[in-house]
């Protein structure tokens, strides 16, 4: 039998908090729930930092029958804790150790390590940056050697996105000079490994 859960829970309506208060409720756990509305900075301020040191949400505050407390936060973390001491029957886990288990912490860990930071970003600047920032030609200008490179895949990114372009012919000259690189080092790959 599980142990009896005493879980405070901080969180805001966002897809990262709402996955943790769907795990409670699927798990049928009772909890308390804080909101912190992400808008106004509380996740910053130095109570929650005391909980969660990267101020954001979500975080949980565990408290044990023997009356200590646990801090646990980032989702993938949290999710996997409450899974492992207040899921027994395997209702939303498999069984540690087994090929199952690992298959889900595999795609637990690219959700919580790419797709979601991704998709957070997105919808910050999206919705809440305070400042359009207008499109002002090549902004790398003499930076363009390393830093352009890298850069690169930035337009079609924002293509997928649904991103548009306040200068559709910068970003094209961007995207070309961005090409041409890229050409260039295939190239150079095929006359190093003796491919045509």
């Amino acid at each position: 039998m599980a142990p009896q859960p005493h879980i405070k829970l901080y969180t805001d309506s966002t897809p990262n908090g709402i996955k943790i208060t769907t795990a409670l409720e699927e798990l049928g756990l009772p909890y308390e729930l804080e909101h912190l509305d992400i808008s106004t900075l509380r996740q910053k301020e130095p109570w929650y930092l005391e909980i969660n040191p990267n101020g954001r949400i979500p975080a949980i505050v565990d408290t044990f029958d023997d009356g200590q407390s646990i801090r646990v936060f980032e989702g993938g973390s949290i999710l996997q804790y409450l899974t492992d001491r207040y899921d027994p029957e395997h209702k939303l886990s498999f069984p540690k150790g087994s090929r199952e288990y690992y298959e889900c912490n595999n795609w637990l860990f690219f959700q919580h390590g790419g797709i979601g930071p991704m998709q957070g970003q997105a919808s910050h600047f999206l919705r809440y940056a305070p400042t359009k920032i207008q499109h002002r030609g090549l902004v790398l200008g003499d930076l363009w050697p390393l830093c352009g490179r890298s850069l690169g895949s930035v337009p079609k990114s924002a293509k997928v996105l649904g991103i548009k372009s306040d200068d559709p012919e910068g970003a094209a000259k961007y995207q070309q000079r961005h090409a041409d690189w890229v050409f260039k080092g295939m190239q150079a790959d095929q006359q190093a490994f003796g491919q045509n």
